[in-house]
C-alpha cells in the first residue's frame, strides 16, 4: 500500500499515511468526471442574459411604405430584426441552466477526484492546521515551507475553521473547504490539495461506509 509523508507547519517529515486511490473509488471514470464537473459549472450559471425582440424596441407598427410600386424591397415595420436599431430576430431570454445528475453519481465522482489526486502525487498531508487568529503571513509561511506556494491549492480541513478561511482567502488561487463540501469540481479545479491527517480520516471513512452499504445492498 503506497505511503504518503506527513509533513508539519515547518515541512518537516513527522510520518507516514497509507493511502491509495481504491480507499475512495474503485475505478477512475472521466466520462463521469467530465459530467460531474459540467454540471456544477452550470450550475454557477446565473442565466441573466436578454436581448430585446421586435416586441422589446421602441419604435411604429406601420409599414415603412407600400408594398409595391416603389422600386424598393418590401419591408415591414420598423423594428424588424432586419433593418439597425430593430429587435434581435433569436433574442437570448433568461433562463435556468441548472440541473442534477443522480447523488450516487455525484458521490462516485467526488471519491474519483480524490483517487485522482492520489493517483497524480498531488495530495499533501500535513498533521494540523491551526491558528489561534486569523494570520495571512503565517498561513503564506506555511504554504512556502510545505512547497505549495505556487500553483492553484485547494486547502481541506475536518470541519469550517472560521481562522483558516480568513488566513487563507486573500492569497492568490488557494480556496479553503471542509471536508465535507468537498465535491468533483472543487477538487479538481486546483492543481495540488493541501489536506489534514484528521480531514483525510474523515473522507477515508466516509468512502468506506459508502461501499459497505453498496455492498450489503447487493446481497
Amino acid at each position: 500500500m503506497p505511503k504518503l509523508n506527513v509533513v508539519d507547519r515547518k515541512g518537516k517529515k513527522v510520518g507516514t499515511y497509507n493511502v491509495e486511490p481504491t480507499d475512495f473509488a474503485p475505478r477512475i471514470c472521466k466520462q463521469l468526471l467530465h459530467d460531474a464537473v459540467v454540471m456544477y459549472q452550470a450550475n454557477r450559471r446565473q442565466g441573466s442574459h436578454k436581448t430585446k425582440s421586435r416586441s422589446d424596441v421602441s419604435g411604429s407598427n406601420k409599414k415603412l411604405y407600400r408594398q409595391k410600386g416603389t422600386g424598393n424591397a418590401r419591408m415591414g415595420h420598423r423594428r424588424s430584426g432586419v433593418r439597425r436599431g430593430g429587435g434581435h430576430i433569436f433574442a437570448r431570454q433568461p433562463r435556468d441552466y441548472s440541473y442534477r445528475l443522480p447523488r450516487k453519481s455525484l458521490q462516485l465522482a467526488t471519491g474519483m477526484a480524490l483517487a485522482s489526486k492520489v493517483q497524480d502525487d498531488q495530495l499533501i498531508i500535513i498533521d494540523s492546521l491551526d491558528f489561534n487568529e486569523p494570520r495571512t503571513k503565517d498561513m503564506a509561511a506555511i504554504l512556502q515551507n510545505i512547497g505549495c506556494d505556487s500553483g492553484s491549492l485547494m486547502i481541506a480541513t475536518a470541519q469550517y475553521d472560521q481562522n483558516v478561511y480568513k488566513s487563507a482567502r486573500n492569497l492568490d488561487q488557494v480556496s479553503v473547504l471542509p471536508a465535507g463540501e468537498l465535491n468533483a469540481l472543487s477538487i479538481l479545479s486546483s492543481r495540488s490539495m493541501l489536506i489534514t491527517k484528521p480531514a483525510l480520516d474523515a473522507l477515508k471513512q466516509s468512502a468506506s461506509e459508502k461501499g459497505q452499504h453498496k455492498g450489503g445492498s447487493k446481497r
